[in-house]
């Protein structure tokens, strides 16, 4: 017999991404994985939620007047405070299925840029929604425990996750960060210099879910060998004549769209080799560097990281779900990982 407390443990971690939310539940693994998406219905000025997640984000850029469907947040922190909280409330309710007897210990991944304002109201919010103690942990040193680094040894590992947000790139050593940088670009920023191009070379307007599709299906990082690559149909609107119309993309165009992005990338990877100490900057030689988040599964973006650093550069197994692995490993071997978690203020 576990105990009460063991039948009833249901502490869990949020990974509170830009683009995706992931819950994890102590002991049971991942359950939970949804765009962090909320469709809310405004009446008589109160905003009530008509969806959360998958469904709502199927109303992204669809909707009427009076519904809106908006992401909650920017940049890897909160944008619309309400929202969120309504949001997290919900992914909370959706773990546990029955009303449980404990409130749930609850930690939390934030970007390690984040502002002492942005963490309290990512704390404020979790409390709010029903946790007992929330908990924060800062998103490279997540990243770097879900992708299987050795952190707590005392050699450097150098872990780069691009999440929708943010890019954080950072060295670590000993468990803590030795130097960590958050650039605030990464999918969404990859998805608006696709619509810009399109715009501009080809008159073309289109949404957001399109764009996505685009670098999803056929994007890439690096020019195709012949200059075109794979090509994908897409459609929109036309902006010479206003009417809808289909045209054909190919990977040499997005390569070019999204050259800016990925330079911006690869610059903070290399401003982060620039300023580790030399010992440090030995063993990420020897180690190479890891690449997590959703922006990792981009097309040859580690070869084009490659060229320009020189260094080994892998992708994490599962680098989509790395930071909620990681921040659920926190929460299973906390004693270990206490220096990293924050409970205070």
């Amino acid at each position: 017999m576990l105990g009460l407390t063991g039948i009833f443990s249901s502490d869990m971690a949020i990974d509170l991404g830009t683009a995706n939310t992931l819950v994890y539940v102590k002991g049971r693994g991942i359950i939970l994985n949804e765009p962090s998406v909320v469709a809310y219905h405004v009446k008589d000025g109160r905003k009530q939620v008509l969806a959360v997640g998958e469904d709502a984000k199927l109303m992204l850029g669809r909707t009427p007047g009076s519904i809106e469907a908006i992401r909650p947040m920017r940049d890897g922190v909160i944008a619309d405070f309400d929202v969120a909280e309504e949001m997290i409330k919900h992914f909370i309710r959706k773990v546990h299925k029955r009303s449980t007897f404990s409130k749930p210990k609850v930690i939390v991944c934030v970007p390690y840029g984040a502002t002492p304002v942005e963490k309290r109201a990512i704390r404020q919010s979790v409390l709010s929604a029903g946790a007992r103690r929330a908990g924060l942990i800062s998103e490279p040193i997540a990243a770097a425990i879900g992708a299987g680094m050795p952190i707590t040894d005392p050699t450097g590992s150098m872990v780069v996750d691009i999440g929708g947000g943010t890019t954080e790139v950072a060295v670590l050593s000993l468990g803590d960060i030795v130097y960590a940088r958050s650039v605030r670009v990464g999918g969404d920023r990859m998805d608006e210099a696709i619509i810009s191009y399109l715009r501009r070379h080809q008159n073309l307007l289109i949404g957001e879910s399109t764009a996505e599709r685009i670098k999803t299906t056929i994007g890439t990082a690096r020019m195709p060998d012949d200059g075109r690559g794979k090509v994908m149909q897409i459609r929109g609107r036309d902006l010479l004549n206003g009417v809808p119309k289909e045209i054909e993309i190919t990977q040499g165009q997005v390569a070019e769209a999204l050259s800016e992005t990925v330079q911006t990338i690869c610059e903070a990877v290399m401003i982060a080799l620039e300023t580790t100490p030399p010992d440090l900057a030995a063993d990420i030689v020897d180690r190479g560097v890891m690449l997590t988040g959703g922006g990792a599964l981009l097309g040859d973006l580690d070869l084009a990281l490659r060229e320009q650093t020189g260094l080994i550069i892998t992708v994490a197994d599962q680098s989509l779900n790395c930071v909620a692995l990681g921040t659920g490993k926190a929460l299973e071997y906390e004693k270990q990982l206490r220096h990293a978690i924050d409970y205070e203020s």
